[in-house]
């Protein structure tokens, strides 16, 4: 298979693609960083927790 034909099957293929609606993408992004945000807090609450418990078994 040569370049060109490789270009307009990739071509081809992707008008076949269903892209998502400007919406789909907005709150899909709006998931994921409310997830990430949720994910840094439970992250940083437990490793001040441990470092505090840490902290007072070494003193």
């Amino acid at each position: 298979m040569n370049l060109i034909q490789y270009l307009r099957d990739s071509r081809a293929e992707l008008a076949r693609v269903t892209w998502p609606t400007r919406q789909q993408v907005i709150d899909g992004t709006q998931a994921v960083l409310i997830f990430v945000v949720a994910l840094t807090l439970i992250v940083f609450a437990m490793d001040s927790l441990f470092g505090t418990l840490i902290r007072q078994v070494l003193q």
